[in-house]
């Protein structure tokens, strides 16, 4: 975050997941956000995930280049209006990129598969998100998260269940979370967020997650 008395310095959380604080300034936070503002409007926006078992996610999600449905992906929004899934903006992929290069050093950013899927999630003061592996993907490339607004305690786990050993991380407003190799499968989720925790001059109330994936599709 910009004006940290004592900047956060880069933390390996377990070997491939690196938690990079205020990676995102406050111009490049404000700028994320009016694109995720302009995503979340229909067709194909922000909707509520409904789960096999007839539950229903927390959080709120809109998809791009590829639409995330229990459990798997499509190019249109299935379990919603129908519409086709918003296209992928290269600008994200390039923002990736640099996120990887942060996280493992400027070789690991330089070529490699494509980002294609970013999903868009909206925590309001009591969404969570349980404790899951991200696997509906063919390809073992990092996921790169990116967190705007309220602050919130995220659960990295370990590669074998949802039960302990875990890391609790504060992620804050412009904060880089990026985790892949031997952690890319890892179970983690978000128990909590800290309502009224935003920057103030950012104008969100709750919490934006920004993942950025790669299909292999």
């Amino acid at each position: 975050m910009d004006g940290e008395l004592f900047p956060r310095p880069p933390v390996e959380i377990a070997p491939g997941a690196v938690h990079i604080p205020g990676r995102l300034d406050t111009a490049a936070q404000r700028r994320l956000l009016e694109a995720c503002r302009e995503w979340a409007k229909p067709p194909a926006g922000l909707r509520t995930t409904r789960m096999p078992n007839g539950g229903e996610m927390s959080v709120r999600t809109v998809c791009l280049g590829w639409h995330w449905f229990p459990y798997g992906y499509a190019r249109t929004v299935v379990d919603g209006d129908g519409a086709a899934v918003k296209p992928f903006p290269p600008w994200l992929g390039e923002l990736a990129r640099e996120a990887v290069a942060s996280a493992y050093g400027a070789q690991a950013g330089a070529g490699g598969e494509p980002y294609d899927i970013a999903l868009v999630n909206y925590y309001d003061a009591t969404a969570k998100m349980g404790m899951h592996r991200d696997s509906d993907e063919k390809s073992g490339a990092p996921v790169v998260s990116l967190s705007l607004g309220d602050t919130c305690v995220f659960r990295f786990g370990n590669t074998s269940s949802r039960n302990r050993p875990w890391t609790d991380v504060e992620l804050r407003s412009g904060d880089l979370f990026v985790f892949g190799g031997p952690s890319r499968s890892a179970y983690h989720g978000v128990p909590r967020t800290l309502p009224g925790t935003a920057p103030p001059g950012l104008g969100l109330e709750g919490r934006l997650n920004i993942t950025l994936r790669v299909s292999g599709l």
